[in-house]
């Protein structure tokens, strides 16, 4: 899928920056040898970081199939859909 929207690419990139970030401070606390509850919560705020950028993706995804998808068979067009969410959990 290409993304067609200048917005939406914007936006994607500056989350995976921030989330790469974290990546980053998570494994300098790992180096620091820091205290380990401190390190899951910030793992766990990337992954919910991580989860939030795929749900702006996947939205775009949806949109693009919609569009685009072939209107005879739109129970083809939702299982493709259905398909790729299961893939998010």
């Amino acid at each position: 899928m290409e993304l067609q929207s200048p917005a939406i690419k914007a936006d994607l990139s500056a989350r995976l920056r921030r989330i790469e970030g974290q990546v980053r401070g998570i494994e300098k606390m790992v180096q620091e040898e820091r205290d380990c509850a401190a390190i899951l919560q910030q793992m766990s705020a990337a992954r919910s970081a991580l989860h939030q950028a795929s749900l702006v993706l996947a939205r775009a995804y949806a949109q693009r199939c919609l569009i685009d998808g072939d209107r005879g068979d739109i129970d083809a067009v939702l299982d493709q859909l259905m398909s790729t969410f299961r893939k998010l959990e």
